[in-house]
């Protein structure tokens, strides 16, 4: 990973923007902060194309709240610190994974303690990655294993034995051929991304399946799996996955 650290600020109110993009510099000269945004319609799109480390986010927004900011960002996989005026919101943060709740005016010592708590997420899910990537590489030797982080450590997965992988705040539930279930700290985009996972396709922004395991399609837009859950099929993929499915 790279030594300087992106961040984006949210903040509908220019002079609590400007404070923080300043408090951050000052205190962190390593982060950079690429954009800072008044409308939160505008912040989506640029971190939809270009994911931050950090995403300091206010809450209470005209048009978006910051809560509606999340949800329209597809693989939030980078750390969250919400800074606010109102503290009723901190159990909704919580579920949203945010590694920082601040209530202005900012306290320098909270800032400074979220932020460093990022960092050290940052690194280490820099150094899992590393790692992950290079027993994924000894184990696998071309027989399809993945190597997925969870909370208890690693797990090794053949590929065959995934059904689906669903994405959830920022995790992923991956849904096993066994009836059991993994969550990982890794986004949902991670593993859209590996290579092992060639027979997998990406049917909604928070659904990537296993194609061996369709047992129908619906004309409104689901699949049936051969467990039976049912998966919508984003209108923008319908054509391109049914093309797919026939060419298999």
């Amino acid at each position: 990973m790279s030594n300087t650290i992106q961040a984006i600020i949210v903040d509908d109110e220019k002079n609590a923007l400007e404070s923080l993009a300043l408090k951050v510099s000052k205190y962190f000269p390593n982060i950079n902060i690429t954009h800072k945004f008044q409308n939160p319609q505008k912040a989506v799109e640029e971190i939809n194309k270009n994911h931050p480390h950090i995403l300091f986010l206010d809450i209470e927004m005209p048009v978006l709240s910051g809560f509606d900011v999340l949800s329209k960002i597809e693989n939030p996989n980078f750390e969250i610190i919400f800074v606010t005026a109102y503290n009723e919101y901190a159990i909704d943060a919580i579920k949203h994974c945010a590694i920082g709740y601040i209530v202005k005016p900012i306290d320098n010592d909270e800032l400074k303690a979220a932020i460093e708590n990022a960092l050290k997420n940052i690194n280490q899910k820099s150094a899992l990655e590393k790692n992950r990537q290079l027993l994924e590489n000894l184990v696998s030797n071309g027989n399809s294993v993945i190597v997925i982080p969870t909370q208890k450590g690693l797990s090794f997965i053949k590929t065959d034995a995934i059904i689906r992988f669903e994405g959830i705040d920022g995790y992923t539930k991956i849904i096993l051929t066994n009836k059991t279930t993994i969550l990982s700290s890794y986004s949902i985009g991670k593993f859209t991304k590996t290579t092992a996972l060639h027979n997998f396709y990406l049917v909604h922004k928070s659904h990537f399946i296993n194609i061996s395991f369709i047992k129908e399609y619906l004309n409104e837009g689901y699949i049936v799996l051969t467990n039976n859950d049912k998966i919508p099929v984003s209108k923008i993929r319908r054509i391109e996955f049914l093309e797919k499915i026939r060419n298999n």
